[in-house]
Order: C-alpha cells, then sequence, then structure tokens
C-alpha cells in the first residue's frame, strides 16, 4: 500500500496529505521545492552516520502559512476545505501519521482522550488576528 494520501481540489491543486507509518528505507523527501513547510523521513539502521553541517542564511518569502502535524498519541480527524470554505475530505489521523497542509482550509476533531500532537509549521507568526481567518 502506498504510505502517502494526497488530497486534491476539483481543479487538481494539491491541498494537504498524509504520511502514513509504513516509511521507505533512507531518506523520502515528500515536499515539492517550492513548498513552504518541507517535510522528509528518515528510516536508517543502528550506525547510520549523517554529516554534521549548518544551514546557510538564504532569503525566502512565505506568501502564507503551510502547517503540518505529527500524532504522537491518540487520534484525530481534520477536515479539508476548498476555498469556498466547503468540506472536501476527512481523513483520520492517526498515533505515528503526519499530515502536511499546504492551501484551502483544514480543522480538526480529536477523538480520543489524551491525544498529543505536534503542529509545525513556518513562520514567523504574526499573531492570530493577521495569521488566521475562523469560519
Amino acid at each position: 500500500m502506498n504510505h502517502v494520501q494526497e488530497f486534491r481540489d476539483a481543479g487538481g491543486r494539491l491541498l494537504a496529505y498524509k504520511i502514513g507509518t509504513a516509511w521507505p528505507a533512507g531518506l523520502q523527501a515528500y515536499s515539492r521545492d517550492a513548498d513552504f513547510v518541507q517535510v522528509l523521513s528518515w528510516n536508517y539502521g543502528r550506525g547510520k552516520k549523517l554529516q554534521a553541517h549548518v544551514h546557510r542564511e538564504v532569503p525566502r518569502t512565505a506568501g502564507l502559512t503551510q502547517e503540518a502535524i505529527v500524532v504522537l498519541h491518540g487520534r484525530a480527524r481534520a477536515d479539508l476545505y476548498n476555498d469556498r470554505r466547503a468540506v472536501i475530505a476527512q481523513s483520520e489521523v492517526a498515533q505515528g501519521e503526519c499530515m502536511v497542509f499546504l492551501a484551502g482550509g483544514h480543522g480538526y476533531e480529536i477523538l480520543e482522550d489524551d491525544t498529543r500532537i505536534l503542529e509545525i509549521k513556518n513562520g514567523p507568526f504574526p499573531g492570530v488576528e493577521a495569521d488566521k481567518e475562523k469560519f
């Protein structure tokens, strides 16, 4: 089974993708170079060494917030919305899975007690009023 599930709007635009727990060996990139949130998985055996490095300061411009969630414990449901704020898909995100939100809208429902999720997004954060339009 493919471990990546894509969610697209009616026009074919990629809104989100979910990464399952069956990762391929080695380094796997999921994001496109132009995405503001870059997501990769590591699947190596004991003793693998990754060369030390620093990241150069490179000017970057992000026009919108993209985010990823990783479910550490429990389950949640992600609702995906198109630009007209209509639900176009729902996806359960289980422990060990990651979901990346690139475009459109999204909302969540927690499905189990003690659900713990990490949310990762590009910054800097301009504050709720400037960043989010809730509906």
